[in-house]
């Protein structure tokens, strides 16, 4: 058995409440940039760490300890640019084992986006930029955990979201969303680095619309079986 680190009280953002949390932290951007603030740059940094975190089912040490060169081309995704596959190297280790590397294809278009416009034009503004990190401090080389909990935090608790969703939320959201959207079960394990479906079902969180759907699909393609004449032998 493959140990989890899904916690059965935990639960994966809905589709509306992602939304209103990535749109309240670019208005956080917006709003600090337009008062003449400089904390609009650790903003910036912040919102694109989330999406990222969520796009390719991040844990938080993962997305923490990207450096900038942990991201490649992918031939059979061109549309992607140099943002088609993410190499995550300090993936969740087991016990007395390295840290587990695995490569992670982008699948959303907008997430190449957001990560070419950080590492072009926002990044290369920080004066800790010269370090490998990803993500860079204000004063230090890279972001720390708990900055990463506290401004998730911060925004959920500003939209009055359910106090149970946290940074692993997101991870959670990535791996039912893409299970929701008909991904295929096995691509969706090897994203999230388990050896073992089981642990990739803990974390999907499926509506209770997804499965009244899937669930009518299957009822309707049973019963236009049943009716539908058979073939007579030629």
């Amino acid at each position: 058995m493959q140990e989890a680190d899904a916690d059965a009280g935990k639960r994966a953002f809905t589709r509306n409440e992602l939304i209103a949390l990535f749109d309240h932290a670019d208005e956080q951007v917006e709003r600090i940039r337009a008062a003449g603030r400089k904390g609009w740059l650790p903003a910036f940094r912040d919102a694109a760490l989330l999406k990222t975190a969520y796009a390719f089912g991040l844990r938080r040490n993962e997305v923490r300890m990207l450096d900038a060169v942990d991201f490649g081309s992918n031939p059979d995704g061109p549309e992607f640019g140099e943002y088609g596959v993410l190499y995550v190297r300090h993936g969740k280790a087991k016990k007395d084992s390295p840290p587990k590397r695995r490569s992670v294809l982008t699948v959303w278009d907008w997430s190449a986006e957001i990560l070419q416009e950080w590492m072009d034009d926002i990044r290369p503004l920080f004066p800790t930029a010269g370090t490998s990190a990803c993500w860079p401090s204000e004063r230090g080389p890279r972001i720390g955990l708990s900055s990463i909990n506290t401004r998730l935090a911060a925004y959920r608790d500003e939209l009055g979201l359910d106090p149970v969703l946290d940074f692993h939320s997101l991870r959670r959201s990535c791996i039912t969303h893409l299970i929701e959207d008909g991904w295929d079960a096995r691509l969706v394990q090897e994203q999230a680095g388990h050896d073992h479906a089981s642990s990739t079902s803990i974390y999907t969180c499926v509506s209770s619309d997804f499965r009244t759907r899937t669930l009518r699909r299957a009822l309707d393609a049973t019963l236009e079986a049943a009716l539908k004449p058979a073939r007579r032998a030629r």
